[in-house]
This record gives structure tokens, C-alpha cells and sequence, in this order.
């Protein structure tokens, strides 16, 4: 089975989709101050969790024209955005520890994908 361009794009979308839905979910866990009750009243968390269901969407449409095996490796690729995000709205800084678990990440996906070339 070959993975098309389509599927692929799709799934990296949805994984740039769902880094947001990352970014959503902290700012709504930063506005619930300790109450679980407020959970139902936060509007960041629902906007994460759109997003979080938005990005499956997108996953699933992608697999299902494409090897798992490559695409699914590909949503790791959230996480580079994710740290972007955190450093941009959050001013978490960058270590390098980070940066060599991204390039890991990185090298590793792109290992699975020369593997199914």
C-alpha cells in the first residue's frame, strides 16, 4: 500500500491543528485556578477540546488513504509546534534538551518514512 501526498498532508495538519488544541488546553488549565468546578464555565478548555477533536478529523481522513505505520509517527510532529507555541505564549524557554528530543523526533520519523520509500 503506497501513503499518498494527500494523506500526509493531512495528518501533519492535524497535528499543527491539535498543537493548538495543546495551547487551549493551558490556557484554560491556567483560568480554572484550582476549582474543578470551573470546568464547565472555561471556554479555553472547550476551544482546546474543539481543536483536539478538529485535528482527529483530520487524522482520520488522512489514514484512511495511507499506511499507519508512516502517518501515524507524523503526529509526533505536533510536538515541535507545541514547544514553538509554549516559547511564544508561555515564554517557556528552549533548552537543549528540547531541541535534541525535536531533533530526535525529527529523525526518527523521517527513519520510518526512507524505510517505507
Amino acid at each position: 500500500m503506497h501513503t499518498p501526498a494527500s494523506s500526509i498532508v493531512l495528518v501533519l495538519f492535524g497535528s499543527f491543528i491539535g498543537s493548538f488544541g495543546a495551547v487551549f488546553l493551558k490556557l484554560g488549565a491556567e483560568h480554572m485556578q484550582g476549582s474543578l468546578s470551573r470546568i464547565l464555565n472555561n471556554y479555553w478548555l472547550a476551544i482546546g477540546i474543539a481543536l483536539y477533536l478538529l485535528s482527529s478529523v483530520f487524522y482520520i481522513m488522512g489514514v484512511a488513504q495511507g499506511q499507519l505505520t508512516v502517518l501515524y509517527p507524523m503526529v509526533s510532529l505536533g510536538y515541535i509546534w507545541a514547544i514553538l507555541w509554549a516559547r511564544l505564549f508561555f515564554k517557556e524557554p528552549f533548552t537543549l534538551s528540547k531541541i535534541g528530543g525535536l531533533l530526535m523526533i525529527v529523525f526518527g520519523v523521517a527513519l520510518i518514512n526512507f524505510g517505507n520509500a
